[in-house]
């Protein structure tokens, strides 16, 4: 019969059972009726003839079976027999299913939340064509690249086909009811074609236009065109007001483009570096990244041994600065894994916890199905004397566990929308591809995978161990084998259980005492009462110095003006704000003329250390006569009065900052140290001046208020960004925050790692002790007999009470002791996120044992209460 027949005959056997079996009787009748016919015709008697028919034929019954076995839709009739009984065995033990289906809902939720999280970031490719061939290239020593670094690389390296360095940029926009500052991005002219992205209207940049004071012209997102410019579609080729000045408008973005080197950017400038230039311009300053499009037929291998070559084997036509040497190398790395490289060790983790809360999940609800196969032996023994085979008993079981998996599986769908909203609502800002975050096609497919995998997982070992218990012990349930085999099973299940929620509490507990130790660093600064918020000087107006200082005065006294502020100052940097600006130090004592090493800059008006609360150590504060034009007077921290001057004096030593122009800066006080990285282990070398006289006054300042109560500090806000305007309107002011959020703010990643290894250990506590508590339940269960002889026997309550407190107990102590193994081996992927503590902590391991043996004890005291409870004569006599 070909293919075609068999599949027709299939689906209309299925759609039509009555009919076919008609036929198929028809068929049977007809085969005897005719062969009865022949035997007659041969000289047989009627009744001879029909009885030889009958058994030419065999039972017609059987044969009919035979036939209807025979096709592929009885495959489907049984499965669908099977999905119905299994329903209805479901249906009748509701909480059984419930409580399954929640089980697996948790893990698999979780798991697809996570995997929906870590795909774009991890796995996923760069929203760009042929992403795998976009390159990061990167100094070892600094991090980021000289635009002296870039020109080189670009004249002699032959592994590109374009390269294209860029920095920060933000600008101000005006012309609205409001000057709005934007996030930009100062690019090479051939940054779009790097990323293989073009403007959707309009063009990208030229080479010509990307040259020291070229023209002004920019390219702008869709966001932006569509938020301030309501999609106006004659906005290419016209120009907009930045900073007081008119830029051209050359090109749109397409809507679906998102510039992964900075998420927030809204708009792009051509670089407009010098090509020509001396060690003391911008040019050499570390302040670019650099990525570049591999040419065709170059590998990853053959970029990084080009540059590196390049590194080493300078030339000198093309000479470096001491400080852009080169002399460890460059770092070349795929765009994809630079992006990623930060969050990949904590997101890791984050995904290994949720796949071992996964398998504790999966682990009780097969633990659950071997508690409800020893309560169905008699139902298997009954079907197998019945003439049930092993395979059809193995194959309805598995069914089953298929549903529960689907079910748990549909729940944990419900699970994961809600939880990516919340993971993305608690995820630390910074986390790249936050908006790509969502149950797409993979994430379903994932999930529906993993539901699959579970089905199967939960649902074979129960079922090999519910089908192979013989007809005799089952039909009697009384037998001590089959008992003792399905305790022992769900025993090392329970172990497993208990050791793997050792290894994710101890992860939590890790992170919560790193968490403990972060928040215990002294910052060096009170943070309570203070408001900070940022100014940025834009415009012809303020391109001199002079103007910009005394914008400065003029704002803070309009500030302190303000009822409730006791003090205001302005620094061009604030401690914990992601910022760190950094120049090369030399000390006048040290002959060699070389840099020793490198301090943060902190340019402050001098009520910075009152404002900020930082302690005076010795000598004196900066004050209103350390302006230009004066001797220059620099404060020290304690760091670099240790580092560089041990147990001398510092007071009085001078020493050369930033860029050389001859000038010394002479040390008149030592303040306390600061911290500007909150994890940071030690505190950096740190100078503090005045911005009169520091080279020039920077146009980007913080304000630093302290107000007389920390609900003044929030709510003056207005009030205190209002005195700034009656001194200026046109300029603005963003990243309005107290001090106390932006110390909040900077821990907000490890409290993101910690709150999701707090949710995942708390859930595989729970599932623990469900799991203890569920063997022990159904060993009392089922060994009632037992104690009901015990207790003949003269057992009191307190020693069948302490009998299964022992044996729940006993199963705890080998989980925690299997779970220490795997938690110290386990905890090697978290020693990057730790902070203070060792991954061995001993405070954690103890305290984490405490609490598993406390949650055990209270799992076990409910089945030990019950069995002590048991009345020996009822349990006899019910035998």
């Amino acid at each position: 019969m070909s293919i075609w027949r068999q599949l027709t005959r299939g689906l209309r056997t299925l759609a039509r059972r009555g009919e076919t079996d008609a036929e198929l009787n028809d068929e049977v009748r007809d085969y005897l009726d005719r062969t009865t016919a022949a035997n007659v015709a041969r000289g047989m008697s009627r009744s001879a003839a029909h009885r030889a028919a009958r058994l030419e034929l065999g039972n017609p019954t059987v044969t009919q079976e035979r036939v209807r076995n025979s096709g592929w839709e009885h495959g489907v009739e049984t499965l669908i027999v099977d999905v119905r009984y299994g329903l209805r065995r479901l249906r009748s033990n509701l909480g059984f299913t419930a409580v399954s289906a929640i089980t697996l809902a948790l893990g698999v939720g979780a798991t697809t939340v996570i995997f929906s999280a870590i795909n774009p970031i991890l796995f996923k490719s760069l929203p760009y064509p042929r992403a795998d061939h976009i390159l990061a290239v990167s100094d070892v020593s600094s991090g980021p690249v000289t635009f002296g670094t870039y020109r080189e690389i670009l004249q002699r390296s032959r592994s590109f086909d374009a390269l294209a360095p860029f920095k920060p940029w933000q600008p101000t926009l005006e012309g609205g009811s409001e000057p709005e500052r934007l996030n930009g991005q100062a690019v090479g002219s051939d940054f779009f074609r790097v990323l293989g992205v073009m403007p959707a209207r309009g063009r990208a940049f030229t080479a010509a236009e990307d040259r020291s004071g070229g023209p002004r012209v920019i390219v702008i997102s869709d966001a932006l065109w569509h938020r301030r410019f309501g999609g106006d579609q004659a906005i290419v080729g016209h120009t907009i007001t930045l900073d007081d000045d008119p830029w051209l408008v050359v090109g749109i973005m397409p809507p679906s483009f998102e510039d992964v080197t900075d998420a927030g950017a809204d708009l792009w400038m051509p670089l407009q570096y010098k090509t020509v230039f001396t060690p003391d311009d911008r040019e050499w300053g570390h302040h670019l990244r650099l990525i570049g499009r591999e040419r065709a037929g170059v590998t990853l291998a053959a970029a990084r041994a080009d540059l590196n070559q390049i590194a080493r084997a300078p030339r000198p036509d093309l000479p470096r600065v001491p400080w852009a040497s080169l002399a460890n190398g460059l770092r070349v790395e795929s765009l994809q894994d630079q992006v990623a490289g930060d969050v990949r060790p904590a997101l890791l983790a984050v995904f290994s916890a949720v796949l071992v809360l996964l398998v504790i999940a999966c682990v009780n609800v097969t633990n659950l199905l071997l508690a409800r196969g020893a309560q169905r032996r008699g139902e298997f023994a009954l079907r197998a004397a019945l003439g049930a085979e092993r395979g059809r008993l193995v194959r309805q079981l598995i069914t089953e566990s298929m549903l529960l998996s689907l079910f748990g599986g549909l729940l944990g769908i419900l699970v994961a929308v809600a939880g990516l909203r919340a993971f993305v609502a608690v995820s630390p800002a910074g986390l790249p591809h936050v908006a790509s975050m969502h149950l797409d096609g993979s994430a379903l497919t994932f999930g529906l995978l993993l539901t699959t995998v579970i089905g199967l997982a939960v649902g074979v070992l129960p079922a090999l161990h519910a089908s192979r218990d013989d007809l005799q012990a089952g039909l009697q349930e009384t037998s001590r084998r089959s008992v003792g085999e399905h305790h022992v099973t769900r025993r090392v299940l329970v172990v497993a259980e208990v050791a793997l929620s050792l290894m994710l509490l101890v992860s939590a507990g890790l992170l919560l005492r790193s968490l403990q130790r972060v928040f215990a660093v002294d910052v060096g600064f009170d943070s309570s009462n203070l408001l900070t918020m940022q100014v940025q000087l834009t415009g012809p107006r303020y391109r001199q110095d002079d103007a910009k200082a005394r914008f400065l005065d003029e704002a803070l006294d309009a500030v302190r003006r303000v009822p409730g502020v006791t003090e205001a100052a302005f620094t061009q940097q604030l401690p914990l704000s992601g910022e760190f600006d950094v120049y090369g130090v030399h000390l006048e004592r040290n002959s060699d003329p070389k840099d020793d090493g490198a301090a943060l800059r902190y340019a402050v008006t001098p009520d910075y250390f009152t404002a900020m609360r930082i302690p005076l150590v010795r000598g004196r504060l900066l004050n209103a006569h350390d302006v230009a034009g004066q001797p220059r007077a620099a404060l020290i921290n304690q760091s670099f009065a240790r580092s560089e001057f041990g147990a001398d004096d510092p007071i009085g030593q001078r020493f050369r900052f930033g860029p050389d122009d001859g000038q010394w800066y002479t040390v008149v006080g030592v303040v306390g140290d600061v911290k500007q990285a909150i994890d940071a282990l030690d505190s950096r070398k740190a100078v503090y001046i005045t911005p009169s006289q520091w080279h020039w006054v920077d146009n980007l300042v913080s304000l630093v208020v302290r107000t007389r109560s920390a609900s003044d500090a929030s709510s003056m806000a207005p009030t205190v960004r209002g005195a700034i305007w009656s001194v200026d309107r046109n300029q603005p002011v963003v990243r309005v925050a107290t001090m106390s959020t932006l110390v909040s703010t900077a821990t907000a990643g490890r409290r993101f790692a910690l709150v999701l290894f707090e949710v995942f250990g708390v859930a595989a506590l729970v599932l623990a002790a469900v799991g203890i508590y569920g063997v022990l339940s159904g060993s009392v269960t089922e060994r009632i007999r037992e104690i009901g002889v015990r207790a003949a026997m003269g057992a009191a309550p307190t020693d069948i009470l302490a009998l299964i407190l022992r044996q729940g107990m006993m199963l705890t102590a080998v989980g925690v002791a299997l779970g220490l193994i795997g938690a110290a081996a386990a905890t090697r992927g978290l020693v990057t996120m730790l902070f203070g503590v060792t991954r061995l902590d001993p405070p954690t391991y103890v305290g984490v044992v405490v609490l598993l043996f406390g949650v055990s004890a209270v799992a076990c005291w409910m089945p030990a209460w019950r069995a002590a409870r048991i009345d020996p004569s009822v349990t006899l006599r019910a035998e």
